[in-house]
């Protein structure tokens, strides 16, 4: 390391590294559509290359062991969550009484948003998923499962620091448990019913043109149905892990899943197709995620207080939109570092003060790095997750980029704007 340059330039990526995060994104875009057996075949192959670069940089480079350290404890954190929730959710058979009206799938939508906040985005979608592909068999599109990511798998999480990993991060941090509640469930509310409005116009329709004989077949269950009863207390004991302590958690996690795997009858899993591919693929995946976004995150932390943000409504853009492509959870931490920068406050030792004097800039870092993860299918873990579940199912998904531009950006960006508009602006009314 040459004596003349300080360790904590030295720390600093540089921007150029930002290349091998940028190139796993258009691939995870663009390679399924235009080689769709090479990525098939090589997907983890170019995954774990392309993070092996970044890899390689930090340490050759930046001399940055560390850094590498904390990434593949998150990851481990991250994939034991993914995988025990996966594994144990396989496990557990709902059947739906009734036909899957569009006011029924409403319904189910918005109790599943609900129950985010209990179980988190992660658990409620592994839980919901199979029982929603199943009640729309019948007449289930992609539209069905995209707008499962919108509400349960993100939106949905807002009110609770259980329900999203920045929430719970800003609950360490000092922000009181309901705190988001207080603040947040207006915007909550407000997001929620436009996008049930939203999905209830297209799905009356897919209703509608349905033959008539989907209509009296329709997952007409005449009872409800629950199966795998074993695993509603390793759903708990995975949930209540995540509480504990780096190793202990990991821990509780993975051996909650080892006795769903061993003792879930086999009815059950045959019933849900359960299989290990979709947490596979995730996990490759992931794994070259969570390294070649390293670079981005680093610049982000050290230039987020340059950015020249002094508004609500700004951080609330600027975290989302981050946050939809990289990992919501230290991205809510950069710009909440950039607040308390901004107010002349110090994060570890000022947050009283901070929410008397700044709610309303927390709630909007808060709501931009929660919502903005609907934007992608990387924008939060249970959304690849989701697709690859239904996929497995064989339910059509929409691209990677099908899902932004015909559905994310046409649908959420004109309610975030609604949404920017009436509580973060200077002529906000709510």
């Amino acid at each position: 390391m040459p004596a003349f340059l300080p360790a904590a330039v030295l720390a600093v990526p540089s921007s150029w590294m930002v290349l091998p995060f940028l190139l796993l994104l258009l691939l995870i875009a663009g390679a399924p559509l235009i080689a769709p057996h090479f990525w098939e075949r090589f997907y983890a192959q170019t995954a774990i290359g392309l993070g092996l670069v970044t890899a390689a940089y930090y340490i050759i480079a930046l001399r940055n062991i560390e850094t590498l350290v904390h990434s593949a404890r998150e990851y481990f954190s991250f994939l034991s969550l993914i995988a025990s929730l996966y594994v144990v959710s396989g496990g557990i058979l709902l059947r739906v009484k009734g036909e899957a009206t569009p006011f029924m799938n409403c319904l189910y939508l918005l109790a599943g948003a609900i129950l985010a906040n209990i179980l988190g985005t992660t658990g409620a979608s592994m839980l919901l998923i199979r029982p929603w592909i199943r009640m729309n068999k019948r007449r289930i599109t992609g539209f069905h499962i995209v707008f499962f990511i919108f509400l349960i798998s993100n939106i949905g999480g807002g009110l609770t620091p259980i329900g999203d990993p920045p929430l719970f991060l800003g609950f360490l941090k000092g922000v009181p448990f309901w705190w988001v509640l207080q603040h947040c469930w207006q915007a909550w509310l407000f997001t929620t019913l436009l996008l049930l409005s939203v999905f209830w116009v297209l799905d009356r329709r897919n209703f509608l043109r349905a033959p008539a004989t989907v209509h009296r077949h329709e997952t007409h269950d005449k009872h409800w149905q629950v199966d795998g009863f074993i695993n509603f207390p390793l759903l708990g004991i995975v949930l209540v892990a995540v509480l504990a302590p780096f190793g202990w958690r990991e821990a509780l996690m993975l051996s909650a899943a080892a006795i769903s795997w061993a003792a879930t009858p086999k009815r059950v899993h045959q019933t849900n197709h359960f299989e290990l591919e979709p947490v596979k693929e995730v996990a490759w995946l992931f794994a070259g995620i969570f390294l070649t976004m390293l670079p981005a995150l680093a610049l982000l932390e050290s230039k987020a207080g340059a950015l020249g943000l002094s508004t609500s409504i700004q951080f609330f853009w600027c975290t989302g939109a981050l946050s939809g492509v990289l990992d919501n959870a230290p991205t809510y931490l950069a710009f909440l570092t950039a607040a308390f920068g901004l107010s002349g406050l110090n994060l570890n030792t000022d947050m009283p003060v901070f929410l008397q004097k700044e709610a309303q800039l927390l709630t909007s870092i808060s709501l931009g790095a929660v919502f903005f993860g609907a934007m992608t299918y990387i924008g939060n873990g249970p959304n690849l997750m989701v697709k690859k579940i239904a996929e497995q199912q064989r339910v059509h998904m929409p691209s990677f980029l099908t899902y932004v531009f015909r559905y994310s950006l046409p649908v959420l960006l004109p309610i975030f704007s609604l949404v920017g508009l009436l509580f973060f602006s200077r002529w906000r009314v709510l």
